[in-house]
């Protein structure tokens, strides 16, 4: 299987490239990101073949029908992280919470969030590849809260490996801050930016892209990579769970094989849902992709009414850290699969001189074959978070916006598999102030809180965080990020 790019070939890069080479070298011609050159086809068969197979049979057969370019010690190695879940049994549970709306929870990990489920297999993979070539490799991660620990997790320590994160000062939880800042691996750097999420992606893009930066850093024979969604290798371990939630549903003979359901998935920078997309198109029997969203409701607006328009635009802070974003990276590989190279290119230009694009009237119907959309207020969040705490579900406030699109968005009575992003251990005192009624508290405080609420245990990992002590402490201006970074490595 090989890989091209979203936006065509300059001439300066191949015109494909192998699997672990879209991994080690994520950004392509023009600031494209990498594709399969064509998704293989599941089939029912695939279905048939893994209805009682353990989640990391499955996922090998995957990676193997894609046929990529790694070792098969390697893969076995990478799905092996799933035994450190919960249950190495079932790492994705999938639950029955109303009569026909299912949630398939994604954050059994080491870090609480579905970040892990990629994150986890694709750090060996990237550092395998890495000391098999015997190169050193500096991995960028901007994150808006889940990203970077789960990078930093499945990185730390790793040979041939240094990690800088990148995550928005006051834009995540206090849990998803501690579990960056507490981390004191040596080849891991934590750097906390006075921006918003956008500008620490738009910073790693640049990064990324910049000649001189690659320059400064060959110098010090490092090469360079990211472990954000814009890796290809964090998405193809994204389609997988969709497949697993589908046959979870026949194994509990609520769906017949064969039978359509919907995937109500919360969005901000779309590679979680674009994994949901790409299984629909190899086969998976979806009606629709349900995009979910919070108040930073682009999305919703693009599916709706084909206009990607930032202009004007300002990032809200909302009880859903992890969603807002404004520019979301993976739409691109959506645009690309519709409508082609030249077209995503031209938008993708647009975007960035204009801060907007819009589809045309035939454009925007293809998307909307595939994708709904609608967007969650904060208010009505805590309203379903109240609704299904007192209906025996406890969830966090991501999962929350997907009960509002589950109301709105379906078209047909379909059964809906929803995806809870985040344990609510992570977004304490949102869940804290619903339940109780609690105001302006801090995590721990929150935690205690829901705990004797609910009458359950506060995870010991997440418990632990509050007694380590901070080992990364820089924070800075934006600007200065490539100064940081270089400045650490020296």
């Amino acid at each position: 299987m090989n890989f091209i790019e979203t936006r065509g070939n300059d001439g300066t890069y191949p015109s494909s490239v192998t699997f672990s080479e879209a991994i080690l070298s994520p950004i392509a011609s023009f600031g494209g990101l990498y594709v399969p050159e064509s998704l293989p086809e599941l089939g029912e068969a695939f279905l048939v073949k893994h209805l009682t197979s353990s989640y990391k049979t499955m996922a090998k057969d995957f990676l193997e029908i894609f046929e990529i370019d790694i070792d098969s010690d390697v893969i076995d190695e990478a799905l092996a992280r799933y035994d450190k879940f919960d249950d190495p049994s079932n790492p994705v549970p999938v639950v029955k919470v109303k009569d026909d709306l299912y949630i398939s929870e994604l954050y059994h990990g080491p870090t609480r969030a579905f970040k892990d489920m990629a994150l986890q297999p694709f750090g060996t993979v990237l550092s395998s590849i890495a000391q098999k070539r015997n190169q050193n490799y500096l991995i960028l991660a901007a994150t808006s809260g889940d990203t970077g620990p789960a990078a930093l997790e499945t990185f730390k320590n790793r040979a041939n490996v240094q990690v800088a994160c990148m995550y928005p000062d006051g834009g995540t939880s206090d849990v998803q801050r501690l579990q960056m800042v507490t981390e004191d691996a040596p080849n891991l750097k934590v750097i906390g930016i006075k921006g918003s999420f956008d500008d620490a992606q738009s910073a790693l893009k640049q990064l990324l892209a910049s000649d001189t930066f690659k320059a400064a850093l060959k110098a010090k024979d490092i090469s360079l990579s990211a472990a954000n969604s814009v890796n290809f290798g964090r998405i193809i371990f994204q389609i997988m769970y969709h497949i697993h939630s589908y046959l979870e549903l026949v194994r509990q003979d609520v769906i017949e094989m064969g039978e359509k359901v919907y995937l109500n998935v919360p969005s901000g920078n779309f590679g979680n849902v674009l994994g949901g997309y790409y299984a629909l198109r190899m086969g998976l029997p979806v009606e629709k992709l349900i995009v979910a969203s919070n108040e930073n409701n682009i999305l919703t607006r693009l599916i709706q009414t084909g206009k990607y328009d930032m202009r004007g635009e300002k990032l809200i802070l909302t009880t859903s850290p992890a969603m807002d974003i404004l520019k979301s990276s993976n739409v691109e590989r959506v645009l690309f699969d519709l409508f082609g190279a030249e077209r995503t290119k031209a938008m993708m230009l647009q975007l960035d001189q204009e801060q907007f694009y819009e589809l045309s009237a035939e454009e925007l119907k293809k998307l909307q074959h595939f994708f709904i959309a609608d967007y969650c207020l904060a208010e009505e969040g805590k309203a379903y978070i109240k609704e299904a705490f007192e209906n025996g579900y406890l969830m966090d406030p991501h999962t929350a916006t997907c009960f509002k699109a589950y109301e709105t968005c379906r078209e047909k009575p379909l059964k809906t598999i929803a995806y809870s992003t985040a344990e609510w251990s992570k977004f304490s005192p949102t869940i804290a102030n619903v339940l109780t009624g609690e105001q302006d508290t801090h995590d721990l405080q929150a935690l205690e809180s829901i705990a004797k609420e609910a009458q359950i245990e506060i995870p010991c990992m997440i418990n632990a965080l509050f007694a380590k002590p901070i080992a990364q402490e820089s924070i800075i201006e934006k600007e200065k990020i490539e100064e940081e970074i270089m400045s650490w490595l020296n």
